[in-house]
C-alpha cells in the first residue's frame, strides 16, 4: 500500500510545485518570462531531490515513463507498472488542480499554450532520453541528486522545456498558465517521452547494463 500512496502523493505534489512555482513567478515577475522560468526551475528542482529523497524506502518513479522502464527491466510486474502509472496521471491532475485554486483560479482550466513542432517533439525526446539514462546509471544513494540536477540543466537546454513525463504532460493541460500545454498537444509529447525512455533502456541494456 505506501508505494502506491507514495506514487499517487508524490506525484501530485511535484506538479503542484511545478504549475504553482509558475503561477507566482508570473504573479511576481509581471510576467517576465525568464525570471518566470528560473522560479520554476528552482522550484522543481528542489521538489524532485527532496520527493525522491523522503519517499525512496518506498517508491519514487512520479512518472509512467519511469514505471514503463522498470517493468521492461523486470524490476516491477505489468500490473503494479499499469497501477502506478494510473496513479500518476490521477495524482498529477490533482497536484496541478490544487495549484490553480491555491491561486485562486479555477481547479480545471484547460490551457491554450501551443507546444507543437518537430522541433519540440525532438527535444522532448531528448529530455526523456537524458533523464531515463540517469536513472539507470545511478546509485540509490545518487538518484535524487542525479535527476533533479538533470531536470534542472534540461528546462533551459531544451526547447520544450523538459517536460519528460506523461503523466505530469496530460495533468499540465488542466491549467492555463506558464506550465501549461494545448490539451492538442498532450498526446505528441507523450508519444515522444515513450520513445525516449525506449531509446534509452536499450542503449542501457546493450552498452551499460551487467546483465
Amino acid at each position: 500500500m505506501a508505494k502506491y500512496v507514495s506514487e499517487f502523493l508524490g506525484t501530485a505534489i511535484l506538479f503542484c510545485a511545478v504549475v504553482g512555482s509558475g503561477i507566482m513567478g508570473e504573479n511576481l515577475s509581471k510576467e517576465n518570462t525568464q525570471v518566470t522560468l528560473l522560479t520554476n526551475t528552482l522550484a522543481t528542482v528542489f521538489a524532485l531531490y527532496f520527493l525522491i529523497s523522503s519517499f525512496q524506502p518506498f517508491s519514487t518513479h512520479f512518472n509512467p515513463a519511469v514505471s514503463f522502464v522498470f517493468c521492461l527491466k523486470g524490476e516491477i510486474s505489468v500490473r503494479t507498472c499499469t497501477i502506478f502509472v494510473a496513479l500518476q496521471i490521477t495524482g498529477a491532475v490533482a497536484g496541478v488542480m490544487l495549484a490553480n485554486y491555491m491561486f485562486g483560479i479555477d481547479p480545471v482550466d484547460f490551457s491554450k499554450k501551443p507546444r507543437s513542432g518537430t522541433n519540440l517533439f525532438v527535444s522532448e525526446i531528448f529530455a526523456t532520453f537524458g533523464l531515463l539514462l540517469v536513472i539507470l546509471l545511478s546509485t540509490k544513494e545518487k538518484v535524487a541528486g542525479g535527476v533533479a540536477a538533470y531536470i534542472g540543466a534540461a528546462y533551459w537546454f531544451t526547447s520544450s522545456t523538459s517536460f519528460a513525463n506523461p503523466a505530469g504532460t496530460i495533468g499540465r493541460a488542466f491549467s492555463k498558465t506558464f506550465a501549461g500545454i494545448n490539451p492538442d498537444d498532450v498526446m505528441a509529447f507523450c508519444g515522444a517521452q515513450v520513445i525516449g525512455a525506449m531509446l534509452a533502456y536499450l542503449l542501457y541494456k546493450k552498452v551499460f547494463s551487467k546483465n
